[in-house]
């Protein structure tokens, strides 16, 4: 349970960025530079080499239509592709601020854009090389630019030391945020995948629960056409049987037809009124359906009980409820050294199961940060044969907190001394009324 992966590795997908998307970014950017050197050019009446301005943006403007007319707008860029087409934005960019100052130039800090885009998007090679070609960019156009565009007649001097602070301010914002966008990005990936892995859990579960109804509903389809061959079969023999070219094969028909109405009335009775006891999970029965898988490995798994002399809890058999505790006590088991305890209350308000080992516990590190998917291990020492706490209790959580509980994480009084995992739901989220086919949320489906 723990080492549950998601069905589908969409890493590759995740990191082909969508065509349209960065052609819409390039939209905004070429009337935000032409509106930019119209308004410096024209507004204020600086002198700059307003052509070869027009011309870069041109050239951005002219890879728009280029991408739009030999793509469809659903195309998405492999990362050598959508890195090519950003490194060309950097260069399109420095071009510009090379011919209008420099790093001097207020609208020098956009070219940290690029990186960020491919930080969120892009694996992590392929940012650090764009990355050192932004880099590059900024420090040639730190010592070789075109003087700032100024008042006609008045050379505008730029300290090298604010050029240099201009530098390091640059730099120093592109990694930063490209390193938190990259974070954010992958923590939203994680949690997407984990999320979908609990989805197809629970959708697995489900079909699985629901084979004896898919089974009793062929059975029925089938049974009208196989009593019409049945019939038709006795009739052949009736007739034939006297015919030694083919008694033989009219009697092997019958016995064949009543062979396929034996299998049919086996796969009826799997969803029968009889069984449908079969369907009903008194809290009892839930907890020993979670706990005998796991006594085998050599670990001692004691179970007791407690109430308050009300009836226990009988709901239906959730495949949520059963996979997330499931995979609870598999870490207890997995991580304890010789004893697992699975403990059960319940009152009129409340149900609460208790699992704990006498291992050596979670460490603070662990404590603070459990639940989150892709951890690896109860502590930061890996342990040889362990499971992970990682993507199966993310998903063990989140099917159980589907189901109403609430889940708490803690160690023993004394430390190294065992963890311990409190499940607590609602009494009403974990029964059914007493009125036939009335299901309630928890162990409901």
């Amino acid at each position: 349970m723990t080492n549950y992966e998601p069905f589908v590795d969409n890493r590759s997908i995740r990191h082909r960025l969508r065509l349209s998307t960065l052609t819409r970014l390039r939209w905004l950017a070429v009337a935000g530079q032409s509106i930019a050197v119209i308004i410096i050019a024209h507004g204020y009446g600086f002198p700059m080499p307003e052509l070869f301005c027009f011309a870069m943006i041109a050239c951005s403007a002219w890879l728009n239509i280029f991408l739009s007319v030999r793509f469809p707008p659903s195309h998405h860029l492999p990362p050598a592709g959508a890195t090519a087409v950003l490194s060309f934005d950097v260069i399109q960019l420095a071009s510009l601020l090379f011919m209008t100052g420099g790093i001097a130039n207020p609208f020098s800090v956009l070219v940290c854009v690029p990186v960020i885009i491919s930080a969120a998007s892009q694996p992590v090679r392929y940012t650090v090389g764009l990355g050192l070609l932004t880099v590059a960019s900024l420090t040639l156009i730190a010592f070789f630019s075109l003087p700032l565009p100024w008042h006609p007649g008045v050379t505008l001097e730029i300290p090298f030391l604010l050029i240099a602070g201009n530098w390091i301010a640059i730099v120093s914002t592109t990694a930063f945020a490209a390193v938190y966008a990259f974070q954010v990005s992958a923590e939203a990936n994680e949690l997407a995948d984990a999320l979908t892995s609990a989805e197809l859990v629970l959708q697995r579960e489900h079909h699985l629960s629901a084979l004896d109804g898919l089974a009793a509903a062929a059975a029925h389809e089938l049974g009208t056409p196989l009593a019409t061959i049945s019939v038709v079969a006795r009739e052949m023999q009736k007739a034939l049987s006297d015919d030694p070219r083919y008694s033989e094969d009219v009697q092997l028909l019958v016995s064949q037809a009543e062979r396929c109405r034996d299998i049919l009335r086996r796969l009826s009775s799997l969803s029968t009124t009889e069984e449908e006891h079969m369907r009903l999970l008194p809290l009892d029965s839930l907890i020993e359906e979670i706990v005998e898988p796991h006594r085998e490995f050599g670990i001692r798994i004691s179970v007791s009980r407690e109430g308050d002399g009300t009836p226990e809890p009988v709901g239906l058999r959730n495949p949520g409820i059963l996979y997330g505790l499931g995979n609870i006590l598999e870490n207890a088991v997995d991580f304890a050294k010789s004893e697992v305890r699975v403990n059960s209350r319940h009152d009129s308000q409340s149900v609460t199961i208790s699992v704990s080992d006498d291992g050596p516990g979670f460490s603070p590190d662990t404590l603070a940060r459990i639940g989150l998917p892709f951890r690896r291990s109860r502590d930061k020492v890996e342990r040889q044969g362990a499971g992970g706490l990682g993507l199966g209790l993310f998903i063990a959580k989140t099917l159980l907190e589907r189901s109403g509980a609430e889940l708490s994480f803690e160690n023993a009084e004394e430390p190294g001394h065992g963890a311990k995992v409190n499940i607590t739901w609602p009494r009403e989220r974990m029964e059914i009324g007493p009125e036939a086919g009335k299901y309630r949320p928890g162990l409901t489906h």
